[in-house]
C-alpha cells in the first residue's frame, strides 16, 4: 500500500540490511561475553556492514550514495548550527549528521566484527591486542547505536516524521518547499 503524499527513499534490499544489522548488533551486545550465537552474529554483522558499503559506492539510488550525503565539515557544522536553533532543514534521505552516523556505525561495526574474527583464528587466539580491539569497538558501538537512536527519535519528533516507520515502508513525506533532496532544495 503507498501513502498518498510520499515518495520511496530507501531500497528494500538497504532496509532489510538495516534492521538485520540491527539486530545483529543488538544481539552480540546483549551476548557480550562470547559464545556461539555472539561469534555468528558478529559474522553476520561484518558481512552486513561490508555489504552496505557496495549500494553506498555504486548505488544508482542517489539516496544511498555516501556521495550524496556524508557531506564535508562545514556543511555537516552547518546543519548541526541550524538544529540547534531549531531551523534546520528536512533531509528527504539523511541529514549531515545522519550521514556521518551511518559512517561512525559502518566503520565501528566493521572493527568489531573484523578483530571477533581474527581473535577466533588460531594465530590471533588469546591476542591481547586484538582483543582489546573487539572489546573497545563493540562498547563504542554500543554508545554509537544509542546516539543514533537518540537522533532518531529528536528528528523525527522535529520534523514530525516517524523515521522508524520510514526505515520499514521504504517511504516519507514528498520533499516541500525547503527541504533538502539528495541534489538540492526542493
Amino acid at each position: 500500500m503507498v501513502r498518498t503524499g510520499t515518495v520511496k527513499v530507501w531500497h528494500w534490499s538497504v532496509r532489510l540490511g538495516h534492521w538485520a544489522l540491527a539486530v545483529s548488533v543488538l544481539t552480540c551486545l546483549w551476548l557480550y561475553e562470547g559464545g556461539r550465537w555472539h561469534e555468528r552474529l558478529g559474522y553476520a554483522a561484518l558481512v552486513l556492514a561490508a555489504w552496505r558499503l557496495l549500494p553506498g559506492w555504486c548505488s544508482r539510488q542517489p539516496q544511498l550514495r555516501f556521495d550524496r550525503f556524508v557531506r564535508g565539515p562545514w556543511a555537516t557544522l552547518a546543519y548541526a548550527r541550524a538544529l540547534l536553533r531549531g531551523k534546520e532543514p528536512r533531509h528527504l534521505g539523511h541529514n549531515p549528521l545522519g550521514g556521518w552516523m551511518i559512517v561512525l556505525l559502518l566503520a565501528t561495526a566493521l572493527v568489531a566484527g573484523a578483530s571477533g574474527a581474527l581473535y577466533a583464528t588460531d594465530q590471533f587466539w588469546g591476542d591481547a591486542r586484538v582483543h582489546r580491539w573487539h572489546q573497545v569497538s563493540g562498547w563504542l558501538l554500543a554508545v554509537l547505536v544509542l546516539g543514533h537512536l537518540l537522533g532518531v527519535v529528536l528528528t523525527s519528533l522535529l520534523q514530525r516524521e516517524n523515521l522508524v516507520l520510514a526505515m520499514f515502508s521504504g517511504r516519507k513525506r514528498a520533499p516541500q518547499r525547503g527541504d533538502i533532496d539528495v541534489d538540492g532544495p526542493a
